[in-house]
């Protein structure tokens, strides 16, 4: 029984799906998994009040946050440095800084293509704020971005089965590698899902000084748009990439069986094999 406790501490566009990716349709034997989210705040209290899902006692976690180095974050891995603990955020993005993660003892993927949402209330509203969501998890479900951590857990879980030493991932999840994760046999499909992960990763450097840097209030409302419109077209390409797929029945798909192992199919009607 592997036991996999999850730390949402305020959201990303993967957040949505973290907990569900290692048993989507509830049918999994063999795994336990408990969430302790803190909403869209993560500060230094939100993160001390995570330290109650420690006492549950999973195989390990899989903190989920913005800006691993912000003080939230940062404040809540010296709650679980002593036990396995794997980082997944949208940055540090500098080597050093993940370096400085692994010699902690952490696990860490880096996703670059998890978008910044446009976060100034002279432009976001809950509506604005869900559509984006939506157009994100669109890129990142579609362009391998889902795939790549569902295997790296699995790696983790399938070590816990196993009585191993668990091996951490350590990956920064840039586009060209997320991209290979996502099983398009047509290489036109590659190529716009490979588009689309490129305009999520540009979208964060749109939206940043719209967030933190500009003041004036056009200057602030026309470059957040800017960024969800572009999110909006990284979203259409994936959703082009996958109807290419559809369209040639080689859709890749990756389900769970009952025991946990994984199973594959392209075509539609074919019955998924281990």
């Amino acid at each position: 029984m592997a036991k996999i406790g999850f730390i949402k501490l305020g959201n990303l566009g993967m957040s949505q799906v973290i907990d569900l990716v290692q048993d989507e349709i509830a049918a999994r034997e063999g795994i336990s998994i408990r969430v302790f989210g803190t909403g869209p705040k993560m500060g230094k209290d939100e993160a001390a009040s995570t330290a109650e899902l420690k006492n549950w006692g999973a195989d390990f976690y899989v903190m989920i946050s913005p800006n691993a180095s912000a003080p939230g974050p940062t404040a809540a891995r010296e709650i679980y440095k002593d036990v396995p603990c794997i980082v997944i955020s949208d940055g540090p993005s500098k080597k050093e800084d993940r370096e400085a993660l692994q010699a902690a003892g952490f696990g860490y993927i880096i996703m670059t293509v998890d978008p910044l949402i446009g976060a100034k209330t002279e432009f976001l509203d809950p509506v604005e704020m869900a559509s984006f969501n939506s157009d994100a998890m669109k890129v990142l479900s579609t362009c391998g971005v889902v795939r790549l951590i569902q295997e790296e857990l699995d790696k983790v879980a399938a070590q816990v089965d196993e009585g191993k030493e668990l091996e951490l991932p350590h990956i920064i999840a840039k586009p060209e590698k997320c991209i290979e994760r996502a099983g398009f046999n047509n290489p036109y499909a590659k190529a716009k899902g490979l588009a689309a992960l490129h305009m999520a990763d540009m979208v964060a450097k749109i939206n940043f000084p719209a967030c933190f840097m500009m003041k004036e209030i056009e200057q602030v409302t026309l470059t957040a748009a800017a960024g969800h419109e572009m999110m909006r077209a990284a979203a259409q390409l994936a959703i082009e990439a996958r109807e290419i797929e559809k369209a040639n029945d080689s859709v890749f798909r990756q389900p769970h069986a009952k025991k946990g192992y994984l199973m594959t199919k392209t075509s539609l009607y074919e019955k998924p094999q281990q």
